[in-house]
This record gives structure tokens, sequence and C-alpha cells, in this order.
């Protein structure tokens, strides 16, 4: 498990890490935000225009990780900044809420929208808001569960207004990109080619016409005399 705590605003950030939060209208995305980057909960929460961020700095395995958390507007009329939303998202969360059919219905739209525009490598987690409304679910745990398992997403019911499982819905999806992240840094340093040469030092050998063959048995700076 991930070493996670939270951030020193006064140390350097290794990394920033942009998720992107959709979904329907009234589903609770600006709530989760309000609850996981400054721990509030409003109850007159008015509806989202266009597109606002918030950011959260905490430590992952003693890397200093910047959370770039940004929530649009579910309703149709704000689709135009669809592309702009999406670009440099390493990270989606998914939200419907759990007493409104409908918005999970909606769920297989917005995760093609994300994914037409999206990295193909994003990391994206369901999110079934609103679990404290136990008595009016509409939406059974085991239809959220399976069309998670079938789209390959993680998937987790919240809260916002109780404060269940907001935290760790983003601290598991951020830790999930740290760790995809790292691992391309460290894959990428440690390649090496049929030669066990780093992928990273490759060079093109040059052939300069009308050389001595000669010179090429020559010792160099590198080679031997």
């Amino acid at each position: 498990m991930s070493n996670i705590r939270g951030g020193d605003f006064n140390q350097k950030i290794d990394y920033v890490f942009k998720v992107v939060l959709i979904g329907d209208s009234a589903v609770g995305k600006s709530q989760l935000l309000a609850r996981f980057s400054r721990n509030q909960f409003s109850l007159d929460s008015k509806a989202t225009i266009g597109v606002e961020f918030q950011t959260k700095t905490l430590v992952i395995d003693n890397k200093t990780v910047k959370a770039q958390i940004w929530d649009t507007a579910g309703q149709e009329r704000y689709r135009a900044v669809t592309s702009a939303y999406y670009r440099g998202a390493v990270g989606a969360m998914l939200v419907y809420d759990m007493t409104k059919r409908q918005s999970f219905d909606n769920m297989a739209r917005w995760l093609e929208e994300l994914r037409g525009h999206a990295d193909k490598n994003i990391v994206v987690m369901l999110i079934g808001n609103k679990c404290d409304l136990g008595s009016l679910r509409a939406v059974p745990t085991e239809d959220a569960q399976e069309f998670a398992q079938r789209e390959n997403l993680f998937f987790m019911e919240t809260s916002a207004l109780e404060s269940t499982n907001v935290e760790t819905a983003f601290l598991t999806i951020l830790t999930e990109i740290y760790r995809i992240i790292s691992k391309k840094t460290l894959s990428a340093n440690d390649e090496l080619d049929a030669n066990g040469n780093s992928g990273l030092l490759k060079g093109t050998r040059i052939i300069v016409p009308n050389q001595e063959p000669q010179i090429q048995n020559q010792g160099g700076c590198c080679g031997g005399s």
C-alpha cells in the first residue's frame, strides 16, 4: 500500500495529476469535490456553470502530488467545453446518483464521450453518490459493479453529505495514477535494447562517405588502442 499523507505546500511538486468529474447535473459532483478538497458540504449548493477546479496537495510514496480536480456542468448546453476539459486528464470519475436510475443509465454515454476525447490510458472510477439515501436506492450495487467490471473501471459508492468513502475514492484513483506514471518513468529509464543499451540513450550510426576504412579501427576517447 502506498504511503499517503497531506502535502506541505512549501515542498517541490513532483507530479500534477488532472482528474475530471463527469456525469449528469445534480448527482453531487461539486459536493464530492468540496468534501475532498475543503472538507465542506453545502445543503444549498447551486448548479455548476461552465467549469471549475480545485487543487489539493498530498504525498504518495514520498513524492509530492498536486491533484487538480476539474468539475463541469452536467447540462447539455455546456458540452462545448468538452475537448478542452478532457485535455491532459490522467484520471476521471464517472458520477451518478444512486437514487436516480437515469443518471446511472447515462453512464455509458458519458464513458463513450470520455474515451472519445481523453487519453486511452486514463484511469476511470465509477462513483455511486448519495449512498446515505439507502431507502431511496434506485440502482442496485450489483448493476454498478457489473458495469464497472465490464468496462474495466474502479467502483465505489460514496456520500458527500456524510463523507463516506469520498477521500478513499479520490486517494484510490490518485494512487493508481501515480503507480502507472511512476512505473512508466522507471520503465523508460530501465528499458534496454538487445545490446544492453538504455532505450533513452539510443543513437543512429552515421556513415560518413569517402572516409578511409582504417579510421574505424583507430582508438578514440572511448575506445581501446
